[in-house]
């Protein structure tokens, strides 16, 4: 048998789904066996949303990268995930890696990193495929062969924009001179790409590694989201051993400059979110995230069950006075459970508990009156996940110390609240999305309770809240559905 034959894959696929087992989560995408990761693809085509991302179906190791594949109308019903990408050519021999995807004259096409390596050599190149009837990606014309003189073979994840008419890519990659991360810009002429060089900032020496560069436009502003590996840990940020973020500014092509961009600025708080993917569709900026974290294996005890990872929910971005707020997309409210709405309208309190759902969205508006310490929790049994707020030093800090498996440790990030504290979460078996005051911050991390117990929600303070608003609802599962 091949080693990556499709058929027998997606058989053993179908036999997989229902997902069973008490760490597999109910509404976000992931496998019942090996390592997913990036988000790729992502693409409106003929009335659906495609989402592909990295997999590995032989293993839980960063290897044997190929690319999965579900299609959606509505982030709620999902066709059952099948294998799309795989290497099995000279060019991909070493992995399928991340790229874009677009909708053109009536068929969907992915741009996707070849990776191959001859000896202590990578030698990666940028190919174009077609998806297929049968789900299968047919793989088309390489455009770029191989890394440009001054870049290392560190060269990949491709993003296609569009300016005036004309087609370009931004792609991450590595200055061979002194080995720091960059961005590079490519620019199709009467169907070959020509490279225009890198966009110029203002942040110097950033890390050894630019990877999954996605160039937005958000009205008159440019925005380059990317992940810079090799920065330094601070009190209030960059606090993963690798980072997603953007910064925002005005793109010039002629200059390359990135001209009045902001500071670089993280897309999110959590200890689990890295290689996030946007594309836009009808005016919406969609943003899908992976769950996880590169070279920290150890903090994900599915591994044990054969599965790691799962995507992020899907997020609406917009950008306000150079920062982006992100918020769950709107269509996951078809995913409440009506019936199970449960009020909350306290006045005058200083503690409150609430036992949630199997799966759960809480939506909470917290008066803080004279409160100067809040904490939010989610106590699973004796193990807890916090939201610790300190209103004099107006700072967040979300704390797992608590929890008995998996990763562990603290995250920190400034937060202005005034009078009220604004939290939407979303608590699935391990996956877990806060959202702070309306989506000006986010955070994506997961948990792996000891005990298969529903969660309690839990809020202490130091003096009594003026009062605690909201509502907490039951939240259904994906539907799976055949491939059509």
């Amino acid at each position: 048998m091949e080693k990556f034959d499709k058929k027998a894959i997606d058989a053993r696929l179908a036999q997989g789904f229902p997902l069973e087992h008490r760490w597999h989560n109910r509404f976000h995408l992931e496998m019942p066996f090996g390592l997913i990761n990036d988000p790729n693809g992502l693409t409106y085509h003929e009335g659906a949303y495609h989402i592909f991302y990295q997999w590995n179906p032989l293993g839980c190791e960063h290897k044997n990268k190929c690319w999965a594949h579900v299609k959606t109308r509505d982030f709620v019903h999902y066709t059952r995930p099948e294998l799309s990408l795989w290497p099995d050519d000279v060019h991909d021999k070493d992995g399928c890696y991340s790229g874009c995807g677009l909708s053109e004259k009536g068929h969907l096409r992915v741009l996707y990193t070849c990776n191959r390596k001859e000896g202590s050599v990578r030698i990666p190149a940028q190919r174009l495929g077609t998806l297929q009837e049968d789900g299968s990606v047919r793989k088309d014309e390489i455009i770029i062969p191989d890394h440009p003189e001054g870049i290392t073979g560190h060269f990949r994840d491709p993003f296609l924009f569009s300016r005036h008419g004309r087609r370009y890519l931004v792609i991450g990659a590595q200055r061979a001179e002194n080995e720091t991360g960059t961005v590079l810009v490519y620019e199709e002429r009467e169907g070959s790409w020509y490279n225009l060089g890198e966009v110029h900032t203002r942040l110097g020496d950033f890390g050894y590694m630019w990877e999954c560069p996605n160039l937005l436009q958000f009205g008159n502003y440019d925005v380059l989201v990317f992940c810079p590996q090799g920065l330094e840990a601070r009190e209030y940020d960059r606090q993963n051993i690798y980072q997603a973020g953007y910064i925002a500014g005005h793109l010039s092509l002629d200059s390359m400059d990135m001209m009045q961009h902001t500071k670089f600025q993280e897309l999110d708080r959590g200890f689990d979110f890295y290689a996030p993917q946007v594309f836009e569709h009808e005016g919406r900026h969609l943003l899908l995230g992976w769950m996880g974290m590169p070279d920290k294996d150890d903090d994900y005890p599915s591994k044990e069950k054969g599965w790691m990872y799962s995507l992020t929910l899907p997020r609406e971005l917009r950008l306000r006075q150079g920062h982006i707020y992100s918020r769950p997309a709107r269509e996951l409210r078809d995913l409440r459970i009506q019936e199970s709405a449960v009020e909350i309208d306290k006045s005058e309190v200083s503690s409150l508990s609430q036992t949630l759902f199997d799966g759960s969205e809480i939506l909470l508006e917290i008066e803080l009156g004279q409160a100067k310490q809040i904490e939010v929790m989610l106590n699973y049994g004796l193990e807890r996940l916090s939201f610790q707020y300190d209103r004099v030093q107006q700072v967040m800090v979300i704390n797992r110390d608590d929890m008995k498996r998996g990763g562990r440790g603290q995250r920190k990030f400034k937060l202005f609240v005034d009078q009220s504290l604004s939290l939407q979460l979303f608590v699935d078996k391990t996956a877990v999305e806060a959202f702070f005051q309306h989506g000006e911050e986010a955070a994506s991390l997961l948990v792996f309770p000891e005990k298969n117990i529903q969660p309690e929600l839990e809020i202490q303070t130091d003096v009594s809240l003026a009062s605690v608003t909201g509502k907490v609802w039951a939240l259904d599962s994906f539907k799976y559905q055949l491939n059509s």
